[in-house]
């Protein structure tokens, strides 16, 4: 199709060393890992509340968690729920995975019962990995799930040996309690890989077959799978690493859960090319995240928007020694481009850097150039061998220069499908591109730039609330007779957003705070902490359209 967006008007503005098509070879994330480790097994990969885990150490640690796998039954393509914040043994099981031939899922710690039943199910999990802090929310759903075997670290697991006991008998390090489970083994990590061989494990795996199975929340009911294969994913890490310049001399600081596609995909490309990785176990503990910068001086940050803004309230992140940073990265909500500039002013002009992706897509598939100009508000440019369009919504032909349309994209990061989804697949992904939902405009040069989103989705400090699954459990409420939610600026943290929602209730029920108490408290048994709104007004009757169609554009502009 002849339009503007065939003739890639933004191939002109890449970087120098970027190409607009790579070449991608044939090697698997454990073969690429393998490769790594050839090349520095005594390279730091991992740096760890002070303690510094070589390359040969990870590997022999997954190869022993991967002959444990096997040795439970394990086959190839079965799954593994990985329920961790960024610790060792987050990194070991991702790779270990791997290694068995198996695929792994990222459950969020913030997911309610509901919802964790919904994805272990879902998924057919068979194992779930945790941390004994986490340990009772997986104990919460285990006699309603299939899982078989559940395997517990623990924040102090690979810490020196007296910083580990004085700090688990001073109790500055968390702990928690661990219980049996009726009809499961549960094992602690440093148990259940002791004494098991630290022979190579190498299940082959095909570039088609699936590396991870990540959930997405959608429009319609619950949270979908998205399958990635081997191919897409190492398709975007070679992708990110030549347009981001990344390679093993960096030592790399990300506070992006490994269980977020952002985290796993910062984290697994980092751990594939040979950098060095500063753990983060709490991404909100910006002290931490201030000393081991102050530390290890890495050239890589990457964050949430609320992160940098938290970091930027604090003196002594200005004042760090910060001339060996190359860039910042933010992803996963807007950054408020009368921000960039004091963030500038500290990290160095140039060095922040906005990109855009979706779970469905490994992530990333628009991203401000590395060293050539970023525009304040833009997400940047596609990738090599990345196709956007934006399509009108009411013709369904590629929107105008200037005008805006639905983000359309294609490449080679694309996922396989929703698991188990093929209608919900079917309409995502048309003749071989992927439908985002975001509405776009594109500039005379090519950047990209966000301007709304068709699929009513509220990002809440980086976690995606989509409202009409928000409005189904709400409608699910005795006294509720019509509901919307809708996303509302958050004034504590620029750039993100807080969930407001717009209620009539039933007749004969009272419009007062005890109701609205009464509403917070079933969505909080019901919906993660995240999804829970802080604000709620009670109305009449809500904006409708001329179809009976609920106007949330209307309802924002009430509610600001």
């Amino acid at each position: 199709m002849g339009d503007v967006y065939s003739e890639k008007p933004w191939l002109k503005n890449y970087d120098k060393k970027v190409p607009p098509t790579l070449k991608y070879g044939d090697k698997t994330f454990a073969e690429q890992f393998r490769e790594v480790v050839e090349k520095y097994p005594n390279k730091t990969a991992l740096i760890y509340m002070g303690s510094q885990i070589t390359y040969r150490d990870i590997d022999e640690l997954s190869n022993q968690l991967a002959q444990y796998f096997i040795k439970i039954g394990l086959k190839p393509d079965d799954v593994v729920g990985l329920h961790m914040p960024n610790i060792p043994a987050n990194y070991i099981s991702i790779i270990a995975v791997q290694k068995a031939g198996c695929v792994s899922t990222g459950l969020s710690p913030l997911l309610t019962p509901n919802e964790m039943e919904h994805q272990i199910n879902d998924s057919r999990a068979k194992v779930i990995m945790t941390v004994d802090l986490l340990f009772e929310k997986i104990a919460e759903v285990a006699d309603k799930t299939n899982f078989t075997t559940v395997i517990v670290s623990e924040i102090a697991d690979f810490l020196p040996g007296v910083k580990r006991v004085l700090g688990k008998l001073l109790k500055k390090i968390p702990t928690g309690e661990v219980k049996p489970l009726s009809g499961k083994t549960v094992g602690k990590f440093m148990d259940v890989i002791r004494g098991m061989p630290k022979d190579r494990v190498a299940v082959k795996r095909s570039m088609d077959d699936m590396i991870f199975m990540m959930y997405t929340g959608g429009t319609t009911g619950p949270a979908k799978g998205a399958v990635l294969t081997q191919r897409s994913y190492m398709s975007n890490r070679a992708q990110a690493l030549t347009w981001l310049d990344l390679g093993p001399d960096f030592f790399a600081l990300s506070a992006f859960p490994l269980f977020h596609i952002a985290g796993l995909a910062f984290g697994g490309f980092s751990i594939t090319v040979g950098a060095t990785q500063i753990c983060v176990p709490n991404p909100r503990d910006t002290n931490f995240i201030i000393n081991e910068m102050k530390k290890y001086k890495p050239h890589a940050v990457v964050n949430v928007p609320t992160v940098f803004f938290e970091l930027m309230k604090k003196p002594e992140f200005r004042k760090l020694d910060l001339s060996n940073l190359k860039w910042c990265l933010s992803a996963a909500a807007p950054f408020p481009p009368e921000y960039i500039e004091e963030l500038e002013s500290i990290i160095g002009k140039g060095n922040f850097i906005e990109l855009y992706g979706m779970t469905e897509t490994s992530p990333i598939t628009c991203c401000n150039p590395r060293y050539g100009k970023k525009k304040p508000t833009s997400i940047g440019m596609p990738l090599p061998d990345t196709e956007f369009r934006l399509i009108d919504p009411e013709t369904g032909l590629p929107a105008k220069p200037g005008e805006p349309g639905e983000i359309a994209v294609r490449g080679p990061q694309l996922m396989k499908g929703y698991y188990n989804q093929p209608e919900e697949t079917a309409n995502a992904i048309r003749d071989g591109w992927m439908f985002t939902g975001d509405v776009a405009r594109m500039d005379e040069d090519g950047y990209f730039y966000i301007v709304d989103r068709l699929k009513d989705m509220v990002i809440v400090s980086g976690f995606k609330v989509f409202t009409r699954e928000l409005d189904d459990v709400l409608m699910k409420h005795p006294d509720i007779a019509l509901a919307a939610s809708i996303g509302i600026p958050d004034p504590d943290r620029p750039g993100s957003e807080r969930v407001g929602i717009a209620i009539v209730l039933k007749p004969g029920i009272e419009k007062d705070n005890s109701e609205k108490e009464k509403i917070i408290k079933y969505l909080k048994e019901k919906v993660a902490p995240y999804k829970v709104p802080k604000k709620i007004e009670f109305m009449d009757q809500l904006p409708m359209s001329g179809v009976g169609k609920i106007l949330k554009r209307e309802l924002k502009k009430i509610m600001k």
